[in-house]
C-alpha cells in the first residue's frame, strides 16, 4: 500500500511570508494532479502542514526563519489549486498538522500509516531541501520505501534542491522520477 504526503503547500510556502516563489508555483498543477490521482485511487493522502504561533520565540526556527504558517491566517490555506483538491476530497484526506520541519516529529503520522499498512510513501510540496528532505530522512529511519515526484517539490533555494533531489537517489535510495516514468508498488 502506498500514500501520498503533501508537505506544506501553502500560501505562505508559495507566494507570501517564506515564499519559494515561481519554482512553487510552477509545480501547482502536478501537485493537485496527484493529490486528485491518489484520492480517487482510494490511497491514503495527507497534508503535511506546517503550523506556527504568533510570536512564539521558543520555537528553533524563530531566529531562522520570518514568521510564517501562523495559525489563523490565510497562509496556511492551502495554495491554488490544491486547495479545490483537497475541498472536493475532505473526506479522503488527512489533514494533519506539523510543528517540525518533519511530518513524522511529533505527529500520528507513523501510526496513521501502520494502521493502514502502508510501505511505500511519495512525497510532494515543499521545501525540497528542508521539509521534504526530513521527512524523507525520517520515513528512511522508519523502513518506508521513498518516492520523490521531482516534478512536484520545490524550494527558495535551488543549490539545495538539487542537492537534496541528489541526496534522496543516492543516499536514501529513494526513487526520483517526473511525470511519464512508471512507477514501483510497494
Amino acid at each position: 500500500m502506498k500514500a501520498l504526503i503533501v508537505i506544506d503547500y501553502t500560501v505562505d510556502f508559495v507566494v507570501g511570508k517564506l515564499p519559494c516563489g515561481q519554482p512553487a508555483i510552477a509545480i501547482e498543477d502536478r501537485i493537485a494532479e496527484l493529490s486528485q490521482q491518489f484520492a480517487a485511487q482510494g490511497d491514503y493522502v495527507v497534508m503535511a502542514v506546517d503550523l506556527h504561533r504568533e510570536r512564539d520565540e521558543l520555537h528553533p526556527e524563530h531566529k531562522l526563519f520570518p514568521p510564517h504558517n501562523i495559525e489563523g491566517t490565510n497562509g496556511r490555506d492551502l495554495y491554488g489549486k490544491l486547495k479545490d483538491v483537497y475541498e472536493a476530497n475532505r473526506e479522503r484526506i488527512y489533514w494533519m498538522d506539523k510543528t517540525r520541519y518533519s511530518a513524522f516529529c511529533g505527529t500520528d503520522l507513523e501510526l496513521q500509516l501502520r494502521m493502514r499498512g502502508i510501505h511505500e510513501l511519495h512525497l510532494v510540496g515543499v521545501c525540497t531541501d528542508i521539509c521534504v528532505l526530513h521527512t524523507a530522512v525520517d520515513a528512511f529511519n522508519r523502513g518506508y520505501r521513498i518516492v520523490i515526484h521531482a516534478d512536484a517539490v520545490a524550494s527558495f533555494n535551488e543549490q539545495g534542491h538539487e542537492w537534496a533531489l541528489s541526496h534522496f537517489e543516492r543516499t536514501l535510495g529513494a526513487a526520483v522520477y517526473t511525470a511519464g516514468q512508471p512507477t514501483a508498488e510497494a
